[in-house]
């Protein structure tokens, strides 16, 4: 990916090289706004970025996999949703800006392997790489927690998308062969170790998008924080699902909704299931960590009821099938990828299998790709 970087007649020993991964979650869905916790990791599949400074406050940023160029000055930094692309990069010099570095104009162009829409989080990925270019570029001096949040700002303020922070996190604080175990409440995080042995991390995708994700994930926020709300007349000190436990659903929401505690009771187990499966990798126990994917998914969809018929099909697909250890849909839902724990020699011909009924079925093409863990956003030497 630096040789096409490096065809740019600008990028020379000068320019900074930066790679930024995209991210998978092994398991931990819609944990994030209940102050829950998530267990990421970086993959394989990231935005390469060169950069070097200007003089004349010019900001010329191009994006090389669309054949596409933006120019703007470092006084016109402003959200604009005509930008499309460009306002990711754009968002994240705002907030390097906002921390009151003096910024300086600069060339910058990218590449990326990570694919798009399948959500593995590529917004992220190149937000996280423009700070830490430019964190790199003018010296500030930032800590990659700061920069985490920078990166979300920008994916707030510019890009229009009230995101949790796993996005940012996962992609700046990655370690190869290891998952991130982040508490969306405190952000305190460890690295726990994810060894796969002879498995891999395969990714189905579905190649749609439900247009319920956005008005589901809105109305799912407000039936948890119902809950939330008629657990706290009892217990003042609860302030998030995370407080929560089945004994206090069953006595302060079940009689009053049940709709609300099936939303609040997936949230308060997925928790549970997520600090099992972290116990399990600690074991080096794969099988229980697949059941606990498996888990998550019939959750997902019977419960929370974010999943859709493809994403069903394609667990259902892989169920019972002894390659494969886990399966789930990853992600808001209503569309995206399928995550898959399979192993190595098997995944072609899994593939193989499934593919053919799926596109007869839903008249949809089926991708895939495998992710290997890696290490977070970092200068390429």
């Amino acid at each position: 990916m630096v040789d096409i970087l490096r065809q740019y007649d600008w990028v020379n020993e000068d320019a900074l090289m930066v790679r930024s991964p995209g991210r998978v979650n092994i398991i931990g869905e819609h944990t994030d706004y209940n102050e829950g916790f998530v267990l990421p990791a970086a993959i394989d599949k990231a935005v390469y970025m060169a950069i070097k400074p200007r003089e004349d406050g010019r900001i010329r940023l191009t994006a090389h996999d669309l054949g596409k160029t933006y120019e703007t000055t470092i006084d016109q930094l402003h959200p604009d949703e005509s930008r499309g692309w460009a306002n990711y990069l754009v968002g994240s010099v705002a907030q390097v800006q906002k921390q009151g570095v003096a910024i300086k104009g600069f060339d910058a162009v990218f590449t990326s392997t990570v694919p798009i829409g399948s959500g593995v989080s590529s917004s992220a990925a190149l937000e996280c790489a423009t700070v830490f270019a430019m964190n790199q570029m003018l010296g500030a001096g930032f800590e990659k927690i700061r920069m985490v949040k920078m990166a979300q700002k920008a994916e707030h303020e510019y890009a229009g998308v009230m995101c949790g922070i796993m996005d940012q996190f996962a992609s700046m604080m990655g370690k190869k062969d290891h998952v991130i175990r982040l508490d969306c409440k405190t952000l305190d995080f460890d690295w726990v170790p994810l060894d796969l042995k002879d498995h891999r991390i395969l990714l189905l995708n579905t190649n749609v998008k439900h247009s319920l994700a956005s008005s589901a994930y809105n109305t799912r926020r407000q039936e948890c924080e119902q809950a939330v709300a008629w657990v706290q007349e009892h217990h003042a000190q609860v302030r998030s699902l995370r407080d929560v436990n089945l004994d206090m659903l069953d006595a302060y929401v079940a009689p009053k909704n049940a709709l609300v505690d099936q939303r609040a009771r997936f949230v308060v187990q997925e928790i549970e299931r997520l600090n099992s499966a972290c116990s399990f990798l600690q074991q080096g126990d794969l099988q229980g960590l697949g059941q606990k994917m498996f888990q998550t998914h019939y959750g997902l969809s019977k419960m929370y009821e974010v999943s859709c018929a493809e994403l069903d099909y394609l667990v259902e697909q892989v169920e019972g099938n002894g390659d494969v250890l886990g399966a789930r849909m990853m992600g808001g839902g209503f569309g995206g990828c399928t995550i898959n724990i399979v192993k190595a020699n098997a995944i072609e011909e899994l593939v193989a299998s499934i593919q053919p009924g799926y596109e007869q079925k839903f008249n949809l093409p089926l991708s895939w790709f495998v992710a290997e863990v890696a290490d977070g956003t970092s200068l390429v030497s």
